[in-house]
């Protein structure tokens, strides 16, 4: 089993798999239906889903079969958000069409669905594993509680102005909310005497000219970085909010990033058809993957140690 496993799609309707290091892409996939929104790999390296308009596909990360091995259909136009549960046991998705939902991977069909009476533009899980926050085209931030099974909270930094990208603290300390201004919003989540997490305001953020296609904190809650359409990518220190360094060496937009587990390297994905590999300690691309003809939306990136051994055995 690849103890990395690095992946990157968009609007060629090809899903590549790339060897780190060396950059050389080892396996294709066609995904026929539509282009590639988003790509969320399993935490135990099994499975990757793609997200594409209508459909959600799961393909085996460790394997030669071109076909998927489930498919996921339910909502109308794209699906802009898609992610796991820690254990794989269920999907979350979100959409154009307004809702937010939640699949058994073990059971065929839509388990949840919740309504944002507005286009998704991102949802991401707390860390607590009970509470998907969803983000919208009319600037909604909305906390789905799963015990509850309602919406427990709602934000909104600034009205009209699309939220397009969200990210949690790892260790469930902060949220940041990017919107289509170049801002940043962050609370701090405090969890009171019920289960409902409280998101206090900590800092606002303008972060670019154009648009924040992607926020990310850093595994360590070291660092955020954000992605734009302005083709740069800046990081920021978390623990004062200034700006560390900004990655240039894109031409055109960059839709998407992840960290290395070890929040020492960042992946990025453009519409110049690249993805990168950054190295944080000196803000040079160490490795461009080159291969797809057309946009690149999204990359995904697992590098952490399964079951205890170490990432390099």
């Amino acid at each position: 089993m690849s103890s990395v496993v690095l992946a990157t799609a968009g609007y060629d309707h090809t899903i590549r798999f790339w060897e780190a290091t060396s950059g050389i892409c080892y396996r294709t996939l066609q995904y026929a239906d539509s282009q590639v929104n988003k790509l969320e790999i399993t935490s135990e390296k099994q499975y990757i889903a793609a997200a594409g308009n209508s459909q959600v596909r799961l393909f085996e990360v460790n394997s030669n079969d071109p076909q998927p091995v489930s498919s996921y259909e339910g909502h109308q136009g794209n699906v802009t958000a898609v992610g796991f549960q820690k254990d794989s046991k269920w999907m979350y998705t979100g959409g154009e069409d307004g809702t937010v939902r939640v699949w058994d991977l073990r059971s065929p069909g839509c388990q949840r669905e919740y309504g944002s009476r507005a286009a998704v533009n991102t949802v991401v899980l707390h860390p607590n594993q009970g509470e998907l926050i969803s983000g919208d085209q009319t600037g909604h931030i909305r906390v789905w509680d799963l015990t509850a099974n309602a919406c427990s909270c709602e934000l909104v930094p600034e009205v009209g102005t699309a939220v397009r990208s969200l990210t949690v603290a790892l260790d469930g300390s902060m949220v940041v909310a990017a919107n289509n201004h170049g801002t940043c919003y962050v609370w701090r989540m405090l969890r009171g005497t019920s289960l409902t997490t409280h998101f206090e305001p900590l800092h606002k953020l303008r972060a670019h000219s154009g648009y924040i296609l992607k926020c990310l904190i850093s595994p360590d809650v070291q660092q955020l970085a954000t992605t734009s359409s302005d083709k740069s990518v800046k990081l920021w220190n978390l623990d004062g909010f200034s700006l560390e360094r900004t990655l240039t060496g894109h031409t055109r937009w960059v839709w998407d990033c992840v960290f290395s587990v070890d929040a020492a390297y960042l992946v990025t994905a453009s519409s110049d058809a690249t993805a990168r590999l950054w190295d944080l300690s000196t803000g040079e691309a160490i490795r461009t993957y080159s291969g797809h003809h057309k946009a690149i939306t999204c990359c995904a990136l697992n590098d952490s140690a399964i079951d205890g051994r170490d990432a390099d055995s």
